[in-house]
């Protein structure tokens, strides 16, 4: 997620401080995505020097609060109108593992299958325990959120179900046999004559 944009919307309410727009976003996530309060700041200043925020007076508790401005709204209303692109996502750590899981010599592919499908089953335990402790209207963005995740999850499963199947199906190539060194000296003393 856009940290630049999740304070610009924060902003969009009303002004805040840095530990108030922390706790905000915190909350609006579920504290899914936590929140360091140097990135704040650190976002705080770009935001401000890219005319998108504008600090205000310290108030009589000595916090500097923060307005959007103008700029700052028509830059959250084109995040908002524009969707999220795949190739804007990081990369798959759990893809790029599998596939080097395959070609390298000593791994046991289905162990690490099997290792990653028990920790997202639990997971997936814990986000659905956590989705119905709570039913109060407010807890709507964090419902949404963990339904997100609950989908990732559940979308991870099916994933790992397939890889298992296609290395039920897998036949590595075979290896060519390499050359024994007498092998290759003796065809580089060919090769010279």
């Amino acid at each position: 997620m856009s940290i630049r944009h999740g304070l610009l919307a924060l902003l969009e309410r009303g002004q805040m401080y840095g530990y108030q727009l922390r706790a905000a976003f915190e909350e609006s996530t579920g504290s899914t995505w936590p929140l360091n309060i140097g990135q704040v700041y650190t976002t705080l200043s770009r935001l401000e020097r890219d005319g998108l925020v504008r600090p205000l007076p310290e108030n009589d508790g000595g916090q500097r609060p923060y307005e959007i401005t103008d700029a700052g709204r028509a830059d959250l209303a084109l995040w908002f109108a524009t969707p999220i692109s795949h190739a804007d996502r990081p990369r798959d750590e759990l893809s790029i593992k599998l596939a080097l899981a395959l070609t390298t010599p000593g791994v046991d592919v289905r162990a690490v299958v099997q290792t990653q499908r028990s920790a997202t089953m639990r997971a997936l335990q814990e986000l659905t325990r956590l989705k119905y402790a709570s039913d109060k209207p407010e807890d709507l963005p964090w419902r949404l959120v963990l339904d997100a995740m609950i989908f990732q999850a559940e979308a991870e499963i099916r994933w790992l179900d397939h890889c298992e199947t296609s290395l039920v199906r897998y036949r590595p190539a075979p290896s060519r046999p390499s050359l024994s060194a007498e092998a290759v000296d003796r065809a580089d003393e060919e090769a010279r004559r």
